[in-house]
This record gives C-alpha cells, sequence and structure tokens, in this order.
C-alpha cells in the first residue's frame, strides 16, 4: 500500500521506505528523515535574493547574509525533481519536517483504498461502516 504524503513523496508502507512520486525511486527507511535520501544543493541566499543596494557602498543590502542562512534545496536523486527548499543557518541539520507513526498508519489505510492521485475538488475517500454508537452518553458511564 503506497499512501500519498505531498505532491512530491509517498510512503510504502508495505517497504516501509520515502518514494518519490514522479518516478518511483525509493529514497530511505520511512522512519527516518526523508531528506537524508536526496541530493542535496546547498545555495548562497544572495543567488535567491539579490542585494536591493549596491554592496560596493552599502554594507548592509537587505539581502540575507551567507554568514547567517544558507538556503538547501532537496532533490530527487534519480529523476531531478525539487522535494523541499528551507532556510537555515550554516552547518543546521535538515529539519525534520514530517514524522508518521508508521504502525499507527499502517493500521489506518488497511482497509483503505490505495489512491494513486490525490482526490482533488471532491470529498477524499471515507470509511463505509462508521458508526457513533460507542460515542452516546450511556457509553461514557
Amino acid at each position: 500500500m503506497k499512501v500519498l504524503v505531498t505532491e512530491n513523496l509517498r510512503i510504502d508502507l508495505d517497504s516501509e521506505s520515502w518514494e518519490c512520486r514522479h518516478c518511483g525511486k525509493v529514497l530511505i527507511g520511512a522512519r527516518e528523515n526523508y531528506k537524508r535520501g536526496l541530493v542535496v544543493y546547498d545555495r548562497d541566499p544572495r543567488q535567491i535574493h539579490k542585494p536591493l543596494l549596491d554592496p560596493v557602498k552599502f554594507k548592509l543590502t537587505f539581502a540575507p547574509d551567507p554568514d547567517w542562512c544558507r538556503i538547501l534545496e532537496y532533490y530527487c536523486p534519480q529523476c531531478g525533481t525539487m522535494m523541499e527548499t528551507e532556510y537555515l543557518p550554516p552547518g543546521h541539520p535538515p529539519v525534520r519536517d514530517i514524522e508518521f507513526d508508521i504502525d499507527a498508519l499502517k493500521a489506518q489505510w488497511r482497509h483503505r483504498p490505495e489512491l494513486s492521485e490525490a482526490p482533488v475538488g471532491r470529498e477524499p475517500p471515507r470509511r463505509q461502516s462508521h458508526d457513533h454508537s460507542s460515542h452516546t452518553p450511556e457509553s461514557r458511564k
């Protein structure tokens, strides 16, 4: 069972691995930070945010200082799709922005249909056998 996570990432619950949604490349184990399985481009922020003032005349140019800020771009090692971008201080490890309880995710998706594309413009699939009989005031006594 493959579960869509972002527009570029999915988790294969059977092999417990992160995958690229575009090319299917297995990136790294799903219990780890997916960014560790990607190619990283450490960019000088001045490449993206050009100085607004002449750097020859002014020390502060409204461009980020590369001694204080780096832009990390993460790419799929097979197809080159950009997966994520983050701004971090130099030397800071990649932020773990997505972390799942894999065992709970497996249980949650056990009876759901696998989706190959995100449902856009309509309600997501719902379980057919859902009731609130266990949530009555009598059951709370």
